[in-house]
């Protein structure tokens, strides 16, 4: 006799798990969907270059992301001082000169001025690797261009670099020199990403210009 009112007690029991659950999913899916928009905004090119090579895995390449971002913080990454923003302009423009006789150690030496400036703002500079994902978490924008410029200068101590890949390398290596040089805008209320990816506009129209 008390069937139906059982019956009926397990199907609202049921429709309110049931419910819940739904609930729960779009919760979580929204959660996943911010998390993936945030990721996308803050490394750009980097975010679907770490999918490729996660096999199209959005979870795990997702995690790397978070990972990276993670490690980076705690490096204590500083900007340089002014007499230290001076030297390292002052080498440059004696790197970006030798290139005109010299092309190959101009190259050479444009990479490892990259090395010298990251360690002085407290970026490890061991593994390449390890080295272009850190640079990736605060400039993004110009971390494939710095891929591609260490893969030119790994080609030229082959031999098989042209001298239009070594053009094409020093362009890049000086995309990331003037990022990492950049006066930081502490006034500036965007994530660090959005001023990041201006910066790197402002540094392309103005090679583009030269």
């Amino acid at each position: 006799m008390n069937t139906p009112q059982i019956n009926s007690t397990t199907i609202v029991i049921a429709v309110v798990v049931i419910v819940a659950l739904v609930v729960l999913a779009l919760i979580v899916s929204a959660i996943n969907r911010r998390r993936t928009q945030r990721l996308r905004a803050q490394f750009g090119p980097e975010y679907d270059r770490t999918l490729a090579v996660t096999g199209g895995r959005r979870a795990t390449a997702e995690k790397r992301l978070v990972e990276r971002t993670e490690h980076v913080h705690k490096l204590h990454i500083r900007a340089l001082t002014p007499a230290e923003r001076d030297r390292f302009v002052e080498e440059w423009g004696r790197v970006q000169a030798h290139f005109v006789d010299a092309p190959a150690g101009a190259v050479t030496e444009a990479d490892q001025l990259i090395g010298d400036v990251m360690a002085n703002c407290g970026y490890p500079v061991g593994d390449f690797e390890q080295r272009a994902a850190d640079i990736s978490v605060d400039h993004p924008v110009v971390t494939q261009n710095y891929r591609t410029a260490h893969e030119i200068a790994v080609r030229q101590a082959g031999g098989r670099a042209t001298t239009e890949d070594l053009r094409r390398a020093m362009i890049h290596y000086r995309a990331l020199f003037d990022e990492l040089i950049a006066v930081p805008r502490a006034t500036d209320p965007r994530p660090v990403s959005e001023a990041v990816v201006e910066r790197s506009e402002i540094v392309e129209e103005r090679r583009r210009a030269s």
